[in-house]
């Protein structure tokens, strides 16, 4: 997402150092070549001519002070304007008033509305509501199965319609059924087609004046780039929309839907899809977009999808092993089996600041997601013994895990040899009182300090 933005507008900013004041002339040339690396990325012409303008007022005449660089004060200025063409701040969900709270899913065939809603129930329901699905498309062939299915995987309920029914029936009778059930959260995921046309928008004002919904959520296929943006415009003027989800962001999206959006529709962006599994789904944040865009991570996200999937006894029980020198070959599985549920690898190191600079600079290959399957079907094929006392594998035993994991003795060892070396490390830690803290104290015992010695 953003990378090949990003890695333009890192040499555009790179042009700028050596400078000591930033003037017209300067500012003019890293300007032209800001718009150029915008309209690339398909952010729609206005926007884009707007944006520049109000960089360039606000960056012409600073003076370069204290550590910061010509480049630092130009990239300060466009990571505000940038927040502020994303939306300025993450937008909230308005689930109060009436309850149940309906939420209509709205967008073409095949931007993602089905797979959004689900995704959308899983996340309200991890945080206390109780959501009701509703198939509201009876013309797609296995819409209204394909919704109950992705309830079921997620324990959210599903209201059983049928494509002999009319959709705003469908709509009128599931909220009526949610009230009775004490259910809180309607989602409703209404038909689409492949173009706009007049059929699919009176039938999304029917079902809006009979269900009154509290939001009505366009959701946009990011790959589509300006075409998302001008569909969006017209779901907006006909519908008024109140927010947009766009989908398939950890694609090729260049960001152009993302970075329009907005200020062409006037709607904020709610929510961004970052993969197919039901748990990819985040809410956007236009100050940690901005952040990704200019190289500088997402440090946040990062922290909330790791607080997401560890579990505290699981991480308190690990502490008390590194402690005892008891980490095993089952916890090195666990560890990588969390690490998996964050997202992708690549997802994951896109957030840490610097590091797509870092991939580009040194020729870092892409993360293989295979080789975190391939450890896991290892040690797989391990008993409980070996797992928990590596230093029984012998040639024999490693080439029998080989047979059974489909893999080669080599990739046994190299398994093995990651996760010795893994206890090596934890064990200098251990020993420098490094490991551990945030329990209250360093591991090991603390040397006492030779009489006479002076304190550091």
């Amino acid at each position: 997402m953003f990378d090949s933005l990003s890695d333009r507008l890192h040499d555009v900013f790179k042009k700028l150092r050596g400078h000591g004041t930033l003037t017209e002339d300067n500012i003019a040339e890293a300007m032209r070549e800001v718009r150029l690396a915008l309209l690339e990325a398909d952010v729609n012409y206005q926007v884009v001519k707007a944006f520049v303008e109000r960089v360039k007022m606000r960056a012409v005449g600073r003076e370069v002070v204290g550590r910061l660089t010509p480049d630092q004060q130009v990239i300060k200025v466009v990571h505000e304007e940038l927040v502020e063409l994303l939306g300025g701040e993450a937008a909230e969900l308005r689930l109060g008033g009436q309850q149940p709270a309906v939420l209509m899913m709205v967008g073409l065939q095949g931007s993602g509305k089905t797979t959004s809603a689900a995704k959308l129930a899983r996340l309200l329901a991890g945080k206390g509501r109780k959501p009701y699905l509703v198939p509201a498309d009876v013309y797609r062939p296995a819409a209204i199965e394909q919704l109950r299915v992705l309830g079921e995987s997620i324990g959210v309920p599903v209201h059983p319609s049928s494509a002999e029914q009319d959709p705003v029936d469908i709509c009128r009778q599931a909220v009526t059924a949610a009230r009775e059930q004490g259910l809180d959260t309607v989602l409703v995921d209404t038909a689409g087609r492949l173009h706009v046309d007049e059929p699919l928008m009176a039938e999304l004002q029917r079902i809006k004046m009979a269900v009154g919904p509290a939001e009505i959520l366009f959701v946009a296929d990011a790959m589509t780039g300006q075409d998302a943006v001008t569909v969006a415009d017209k779901f907006n003027q006909d519908l008024a929309i109140t927010g947009v989800v766009l989908t398939k962001m950890e694609g090729d999206a260049r960001g152009g839907a993302a970075l329009s959006i907005k200020k062409v529709t006037g709607r904020p962006i709610k929510f961004v899809g970052t993969g197919e599994s039901l748990d990819a789904l985040e809410v956007f944040h236009p100050d940690r977009i901005a952040s990704r865009i200019l190289g500088m991570g997402d440090v946040l996200t990062l922290i909330e999808k790791a607080e997401a999937v560890v579990d505290k006894k699981k991480a308190e029980k690990l502490a008390r092993k590194l402690q005892r020198d008891e980490f095993t070959l089952e916890d090195f599985r666990d560890q990588i089996r969390q690490i998996r549920k964050m997202g992708s690898l690549e997802q994951i190191m896109s957030m840490i600041p610097g590091f797509n600079r870092f991939k580009q600079m040194h020729n870092v290959p892409a993360p293989d997601e295979r080789e975190f399957v391939r450890i896991e079907a290892i040690i797989n094929s391990m008993t409980p013994e070996e797992r928990r006392k590596h230093q029984i594998l012998n040639a024999s035993r490693r080439r029998r895990i080989a047979r059974g994991s489909g893999t080669s003795v080599e990739q046994v060892n190299k398994v093995i040899k990651s996760y010795t070396e893994m206890l090596k490390m934890m064990r200098r830690l251990q020993g420098k009182g490094k490991l551990g803290r945030g329990l209250g104290r360093p591991l090991g015992k603390r040397r006492k300090r030779p009489k006479g010695l002076p304190r550091r």
